[in-house]
């Protein structure tokens, strides 16, 4: 509503709406992405804990993992839910740091809000942290270290960093070999890495260390008839994106059949047909057929029969792995197959997994797409494990298409704060004000570090700044949560991507401007569908004045 002075009140808005302008809306909105930022904040480092998380049906996800917190909390407020985009952007580009990038986010908003309250405005404080998230990419740079494929116990210890303080960090040797030889199968010859080509496969039994890589690829499928072989040595793969079956016509067709010789004729040149089929691939000289639609009873007689294995119902994205892992081309039609076509693998075997069947595709000669089988003992642990793969397969791909790593264990971020208070001398104005909040906002991390491993942060802090100034001054020291001592990071094996660290401040810094930059909230409601008496309607926060997750 708007009232002049001296005049009646003009209603601008529909009953229900609401408006929160100036401070209000900025600080509402400060507050509740600072509540998303603290509720994973416990979970970073080695040290820190799991959340436990249950949907309305009951469903428990027990992870430490900051995306998958974010993404299953129920949150509603527009502001918190950017803080949650942050943390899908940095898992879609890096796979790993999203923690850190969110509690970063939560840590520049609190500075900002302290800098408001001196009353600077918001155009300078959003100034001052546009320079200083450039400067500060700018030092990252400077800061990186070099790093190629060839350097196996180095790319070891980057999928190290990224599982620990997750459930399989005490098989994590065993598992970052493994990481490190999926990656370098699947890289191509442009050094690019794509994680989809690697396929995870989760089985409930065993424990986390019996979990494998296969040079291949699995697939949850299984024979379609009982009577193939389950094992084939040398196999010559053929991929089909076409049924084996008796096509129907696109209209509807009627065939008049009046005496039983015709009917018998009928289905004659029927299995005719469905013969040909098998004769085609047979003489192509397939001996394994992965086929993506359907195949007919008579047709699987035949191939068991020509000892043919095939396996049906097989997924596009299957499809497309097999081709990568063997070398095959996907054949749309059974006519157009041709030997040329054909994929190869030293052994193609059905085995038992668990309670299900499945097949190995093995020994391909240079496989660009593995298979990751994942092993625990319950079915939390495997999906947390998943969790912790993913994390370490992202942060080895990237580290291996960038070339380039910073030490971790807050090490990165202490340096990062000292270099962007010099640098905030040389600005001056109340944007200097600004950067050195922006600085002082790195140092949350060697802090968090520091509380969740049960240490007083005021003491660690000082110790690692001492560290990083002065004569014989060590950029790469970061705090070892284990001995609460400061310690060279890069050389206790505590490196990360540079883009975990370059994408993490430059998505929290770009989040934190445009929360500030608002000043105005304006929520619209329908009378008609939304609460009683012109309410919120569901999903918005009520009258946004309570504004929560």
């Amino acid at each position: 509503m708007v009232q002049q002075q001296g005049n009646p009140q003009y209603i601008i808005m529909k009953e229900g709406s609401s408006r929160t302008r100036g401070r209000d809306a900025q600080g509402m909105n400060l507050m509740a992405a600072r509540a998303v930022a603290e509720a994973v904040r416990t979970t970073l480092g080695p040290k820190g804990m799991d959340k436990m998380l249950v949907d309305s049906t009951g469903d428990v996800i027990i992870t430490n993992d900051g995306v998958t917190i974010l993404k299953e909390m129920d949150i509603e407020h527009p502001a918190a839910k950017m803080i949650v985009e942050i943390a899908k952007t940095q898992d879609n580009e890096v796979g790993d740091g999203t923690t850190t990038a969110v509690i970063i986010a939560g840590e520049l908003l609190k500075k900002a809000e302290d800098l408001l309250d001196m009353d600077i405005h918001p155009t300078v404080i959003t100034t001052g942290y546009r320079q200083a998230a450039s400067k500060a990419i700018e030092v990252l740079n400077s800061l990186a270290y070099p790093v190629t494929i060839k350097d196996e116990e180095l790319l070891k210890k980057f999928a190290i960093t990224a599982m620990t303080g997750k459930s399989p960090e005490f098989v994590g040797d065993k598992l970052a070999d493994l990481i490190v030889k999926s990656v370098k199968a699947v890289v191509d010859e442009n050094g690019k890495v794509n994680v989809d080509d690697i396929k995870v496969e989760k089985k409930v039994g065993g424990s986390i260390g019996d979990s494998e890589l296969i040079q291949g690829l699995v697939i949850d499928k299984e024979r379609i008839h009982p009577n193939m072989p389950k094992t084939v040595k040398n196999a010559k793969i053929a991929l089909l994106d076409t049924a084996l079956e008796i096509q129907k016509t696109e209209i509807d067709a009627k065939i008049g059949i009046t005496t039983p010789d015709q009917l018998q004729s009928f289905l004659d040149q029927e299995e005719k047909m469905l013969k040909d089929m098998v004769q085609k691939i047979k003489k192509v000289g397939a001996n394994v057929v992965f086929c993506q639609k359907g195949v007919d009873d008579l047709v699987q007689h035949y191939l068991a029969k020509a000892g043919i294995m095939a396996a049906r119902r097989v997924k596009e994205s299957d499809l497309k792995l097999l081709a990568k892992a063997t070398g095959a081309k996907v054949s749309t039609s059974i006519d157009e197959l041709s030997k040329d076509d054909l994929g190869a693998a030293g052994l193609v075997e059905e085995r038992k997994i668990g309670d299900e069947n499945m097949i190995f595709v093995e020994k391909c000669k240079n496989p660009k797409a593995v298979s990751f089988i994942l092993k625990g003992s319950t079915e939390h642990v495997v999906d947390e494990l998943d969790r912790a793969i993913h994390d370490a397969l992202r942060a080895v791909g990237t580290v291996v298409q960038d070339k380039k790593y910073v030490s971790g264990g807050g090490s990165t971020e202490v340096e990062l704060a000292l270099r962007l208070k010099e640098f905030a001398s040389t600005v001056g104005g109340r944007e200097q004000l600004a950067i050195e909040a922006f600085a002082e906002a790195m140092e949350v991390i060697p802090r968090t570090l520091a509380e969740n491993a049960g240490l007083d942060p005021i003491d660690t802090l000082v110790s690692l700044r001492s560290k990083h100034e002065g004569k014989g001054a060590l950029k790469t020291a970061g705090i070892n949560v284990f001995t609460g001592e400061a310690v060279d990071m890069k050389k206790i094996g505590v490196i990360e991507p540079l883009r975990v660290k370059t994408q993490g401040i430059s998505g929290a810094a770009e989040v934190a401007v445009m929360i500030m930059r608002i000043d105005d909230v304006l929520a619209a409601s329908k009378l008609s569908g939304g609460a009683p008496g012109g309410g919120m309607p569901p999903g918005m926060p009520p009258g946004m004045g309570g504004m929560g997750m």
